[in-house]
């Protein structure tokens, strides 16, 4: 693994380099925030409730667990965590299997990051059954980890997700570049003391200390994000 950071030559003149990359999924990479947001409809609806609009900023982004208990709790719903989770995946993974759009500049950011042998992480709230899918889409051979949110004890908005994709790397946290959407996972991110490139989906997300905003990744390639390490943004 250090050969493979020694060879993308990201040193800056105080020896900073970037040696690692971990990427958001849904909502950064793959265009699926909706598709979260329709599950959560559609079931809720079964249930007789209907969701309003203002229950999605709430839960973009977040674990199923967190976005799950609080819908339940916003409607009363007669169902517990454990049913309605399995409900929300069977009806996530069923509009997936429509196809997956990535968003723009996916295709290109990963393809340049992997043709740099960049270590690179997918680190999703996510649960693994749903990323093991939406990896047919995005290649299995772009990450050399990845992780997902039902396989650690807290996830976003807690670091945890991030250190530990950092230490699985063996990389530092503070010369990774994350690239996220939401303000859940930009927490988390920064928590863990990663630099940060956020590019907001369904909730505005402003400029801050350590935090590059952009439109899209078309924005983003691998000199941009050296330059997070670098001072350059």
């Amino acid at each position: 693994m250090t050969s493979s950071i020694q060879a993308i030559d990201t040193r800056s003149a105080d020896g900073a380099t970037l040696q690692a990359v971990l990427l958001d999924m849904d909502g950064t990479l793959v265009d699926t925030e909706g598709f979260w947001w329709d599950a959560e409809v559609e079931v809720f609806a079964r249930l007789g409730h209907a969701l309003a609009d203002h229950h999605r900023e709430v839960v973009v982004g977040g674990p199923m667990t967190r976005s799950a208990s609080y819908l339940i709790q916003a409607t009363g719903a007669d169902i517990t965590l454990a049913e309605v989770t399995v409900l929300l995946n069977a009806g996530f993974v069923e509009r997936i299997a429509r196809g997956v759009p990535l968003m723009p500049g996916a295709r290109r950011l990963l393809t340049e990051l992997a043709a740099h042998q960049v270590p690179t992480a997918l680190v999703s709230a996510s649960h693994r059954t749903v990323i093991d899918r939406m990896l047919h889409s995005l290649g299995a051979e772009n990450f050399s980890v990845t992780l997902a949110g039902d396989e650690l004890e807290r996830t976003k908005p807690h670091p945890d997700p991030y250190l530990l994709a950092a230490a699985r790397l063996g990389a530092d946290p503070a010369r990774c570049a994350v690239v996220e959407d939401t303000p859940t996972g930009v927490a988390s991110a920064e928590a863990a003391g990663c630099r940060v490139v956020a590019v907001p989906s369904v909730v505005p997300i402003g400029a801050a200390a350590g935090r590059t905003v952009v439109g899209s990744l078309e924005e983003v390639d691998l000199a941009f994000l050296r330059g997070l390490i670098t001072g350059m943004h």
